[in-house]
């Protein structure tokens, strides 16, 4: 469990040290025959030196972890120059949020199709204590468990609705309720080693290449059929809406045979591709 500890100032510290090795230079030049001042002497330089080992530089956004001789002692992320027992055993880590950018990966969804799937992850040391004895690489940790729950993310999921109808949530449409599922995911999986996810998103997702050409075929074809779908129910409804009118204003009196015809022409007209060549009829209605 992580603690945090209560350094004592480094700057008195240091300067201590800077006067005990200022001493012990004094007491050797001046030692010739006499033996106190060579104790003296060394006993000054020893304490400098141990001094010195105790004193430690903390930038924002860092720490340092303690232990001695093998047991954790507390860790330290008080900012400044900070002394501790010299004899502690000290670790840095940082304590600011990294991005972590996945490789493209090649996984099938939940239909079975190949799919390319990648995301951007903001991650950042929570728990000093778990992430220097808990794993043995924190940083490893992160990158492989990052990708493992990409990947089951993606085989969780439908690519899109056009494979599975029927489903809620697909990896095209979810939108942020994918990247929330995510990041839940990932906290859980790197909880183990006191890694927080601060936001996680999907960066790339597309269909495998070797089914990509047949995808898009397939949804220009669903977009074709929707838009002809379209197009025929409103040609139906001005075709109604016409032969009402006439029917209604008197303007031309029309039997079933005629109707038909109007229908036809009427509709070819409506669900054509180009406009329609206008022929004049210099005849009777039935020329």
């Amino acid at each position: 469990m992580q603690k945090i500890m209560k350094p004592m100032s480094g700057y008195l510290a240091l300067l201590l040290a800077v006067i005990l090795f200022i001493a012990s230079i004094y007491f050797f030049a001046g030692s010739r025959d006499n033996g106190t001042f060579v104790l003296l002497g060394v006993f000054s330089f020893i304490a400098s030196v141990f001094l010195s080992l105790g004193i430690i530089v903390i930038s924002p956004n860092h720490s340092r972890v303690m232990t001695f001789f093998g047991k954790y002692v507390g860790t330290v992320k008080e900012n400044g120059l900070q002394f501790v027992n010299p004899l502690y055993k000290k670790q840095m880590i940082s304590l600011r949020a990294e991005n972590l950018e996945s490789s493209k990966l090649k996984v099938n969804d939940k239909m079975g199709n190949p799919i390319e799937i990648a995301a951007v992850i903001v991650w950042q040391v929570d728990d000093t204590y778990k992430a220097a004895f808990e794993v043995a690489d924190y940083v490893h940790y992160v990158k492989i468990q990052s990708e493992a729950a990409i990947r089951h993310l993606a085989t969780t999921y439908a690519y899109d609705h056009m494979e599975d109808e029927h489903a809620a949530i697909t990896l095209r449409d979810g939108g942020n309720k994918v990247n929330e599922m995510l990041e839940q995911e990932l906290n859980e999986r790197l909880a183990a080693a006191g890694i927080l996810v601060r936001e996680a998103r999907i960066s790339h997702l597309a269909y495998a290449a070797e089914i990509a050409g047949a995808m898009l075929q397939r949804q220009q074809a669903t977009a074709i059929v929707a838009a002809r779908t379209k197009i025929v129910e409103g040609a139906v409804g001005m075709v109604e809406m016409a032969l009402e009118q006439l029917s209604r204003k008197k303007i031309v009196t029309l039997d079933e045979e005629k109707k038909a015809a109007m229908v036809s022409n009427l509709m070819v007209v409506l669900c054509g591709e180009r406009g329609a060549q206008p022929i004049l009829n210099t005849g009777t209605l039935y020329q």
